[in-house]
């Protein structure tokens, strides 16, 4: 078993996410198969979307402008939880497309991006039909172990 264990203090208590790929899995592209966490609470945001302060769309027909405004949505609602990037312990990416190279694009701009360390964690990326909004390409769903 390949773990990687990720220690922290803050506010004085310690915190301990365990990410893990089982030897007997396949090797994945960043993420990994299992997240074991020893935190007392969890905050659970809701599915961030490509919609400015305003719930205007962001970048209609670009996937990349639209990743960068969740991204940049996800870290606001991140840190109004007082939490990082690397305290995500699941995420689930949502890509309306149908070109099957736009689930790969997406997945590279979020990991390359302020946000990335959250997709080491245990990840699913979909494609889908529909999603919520008119013109809307991506939706990054987030479970996180709160800090101390």
């Amino acid at each position: 078993m390949r773990a990687d264990t990720t220690p922290g203090r803050l506010a004085g208590m310690a915190e301990k996410i365990a990410r893990i790929n089982p030897e007997q899995l396949h090797g994945t592209p960043g993420y990994h198969h299992v997240t074991v966490v020893e935190a007392g609470r969890t905050a659970y945001l809701a599915g961030q979307c490509p919609l400015d302060r305003n719930g205007d769309l962001v970048g209609a027909g670009s996937l990349e402008a639209q990743v960068d405004q969740v991204v940049a949505n996800a870290l606001t609602a991140l840190a109004a939880a007082s939490a990082q990037p690397h305290h995500v312990v699941r995420s689930v990416i949502y890509v309306r497309s149908e070109e099957r190279d736009a689930l790969g694009a997406v997945w590279r701009r979020l990991t390359e991006s302020a946000l990335g360390p959250a997709f080491t964690t245990a990840s699913t990326l979909l494609g889908v039909a529909q999603l919520g909004f008119s013109g809307q390409l991506v939706e990054v769903d987030l479970t996180v172990a709160l800090p101390g």
